[in-house]
């Protein structure tokens, strides 16, 4: 098919720049803008390749109708095929019958045709008998007459004779012509149903022919679908690897970006006295703050709906170094469009904290802090109205209320 080459030829092209592109990805020291233009590229091909699989769809598409379509007709075929060799079993039989009809007629116009002709040699024999004994003579007539009387008698009696000859001749005629004209129109009805009979022979085998034809269309029909799902999934194993290839480095994208606003920013130095450990061990995460926000349901500020509040927001300026709660490895060091920029540490024993809306964080994901160690710097990043510090912390996955932790 040559939709099938065009669409392998257009894979194997996106496939190897792809594969260009993924191992001329550099892992260290790539800028944020090499890494958009890669990302704008891939995009772009996953845009191509996303019209070849909406092609590929419309066509599969067009395939199945046309495949329903052809299974619709062939049973049509089939029941029309099935109703005419029911009809031609029944006119074979009826030919059947008919072709004994007139056996038997013609048996019987055999037999009358034989009769008529013993009829007549009999008649023959008599005459020349009586011919051959002078009962016949005109003369023999006349002299063995005893009387005149006697005489139209004689005669009467001859014709007598010769006319009952002659009707049972003309009945056995009779009765022979009419089994020869039934014989006739038996033949003439043979004709006319054999006719038919071949007709629905020729029907038949026209509908078998589509029948066939029919289904091997049907064969190739299905042979194309084969080859149409397979392009689908070359297609979409593809687009899902340029997907994952355009996530990755989005992710790569991010954090180029952060390092450059990073190296940006002033050096703020960290406070060298972090806050008191609680009686729970725990260390407040800046040194001083207004409880903006506390836990529990509140009215969003900015979704504008009732929702659960995970933590405590602390009202801090701008730039307020935050340090680690406790001791623990960072397990999140990221960007999220609600979270801002935040950390996670997981401190081991089920607890975990989360520091949200920072700046800019100063520690990277699988580092070990301690507890009092800088983490990074309020700000106003994602979700917020203002510069504060959303601090969160988990037990063994469920939010609790931090602050009589750190109070």
């Amino acid at each position: 098919m040559a939709i099938k080459r065009i669409f392998v030829l257009f894979l194997a092209v996106l496939l190897f720049t792809y594969g260009a592109i993924f191992y001329a990805v550099p892992a260290i020291g790539t800028s944020s803008e090499e890494i958009r233009e890669q990302i704008d590229e891939l995009e772009q091909q996953e845009k191509a390749l996303q019209q070849q699989i909406d092609a590929l769809e419309a066509k599969r598409n067009e395939n199945a109708q046309a495949t329903k379509d052809l299974v619709e007709q062939k049973q049509i075929l089939d029941e029309q095929i099935a109703l005419l060799n029911s009809e031609l079993l029944l006119k074979q039989e009826q030919l059947q019958h008919m072709k004994q009809l007139i056996a038997d007629a013609q048996e019987e116009y055999e037999k009358a045709q034989a009769a008529y002709g013993a009829l007549q040699e009999q008649n023959r024999k008599r005459i020349r008998v009586m011919e051959e004994e002078g009962s016949l003579s005109y003369w023999s007539v006349i002299f063995h007459a005893s009387s005149f009387s006697d005489l139209l008698d004689r005669i009467h009696m001859i014709d007598e004779i010769a006319n009952a000859d002659r009707r049972h001749m003309q009945q056995l005629a009779e009765a022979a012509e009419k089994v020869s004209q039934s014989k006739a129109s038996l033949e003439a009805q043979q004709t006319q149903l054999q006719d038919a009979t071949d007709d629905l022979t020729r029907r038949s085998a026209e509908l078998a022919r589509k029948q066939t034809e029919a289904g091997s269309l049907l064969q190739q029909l299905n042979a194309r679908k084969a080859e149409y799902d397979a392009m689908m999934d070359d297609a979409e194993q593809a687009q899902q690897a340029l997907l994952e290839q355009i996530a990755k480095l989005e992710d790569e994208f991010d954090a180029a970006a952060y390092e450059e606003w990073l190296a940006t920013q002033p050096v703020t130095p960290p406070q060298t006295t972090p806050p008191p450990v609680s009686a729970e061990g725990w260390i407040c995460p800046v040194a001083s703050y207004t409880l903006s926000s506390p836990f529990g349901m509140r009215l969003h500020p900015i979704y504008g709906e009732y929702r659960m509040h995970n933590g405590i927001d602390m009202g801090c300026p701008a730039m307020t170094p935050i340090y680690a709660s406790r001791g623990g490895q960072v397990e999140i060091a990221q960007y999220s469009s609600t979270a801002g920029n935040y950390v996670q540490i997981n401190h081991g024993d089920g607890y975990r904290s989360q520091y949200m809306h920072m700046t800019y964080y100063t520690v990277s994901r699988g580092q070990y802090v301690t507890a009092g160690q800088l983490i990074g710097y309020v700000g106003n990043t994602g979700a917020s109205k203002g510069d504060h510090l959303h601090f969160g912390v988990s037990y063994n996955g469920t939010f609790i209320n931090p602050y009589p932790l750190i109070s």
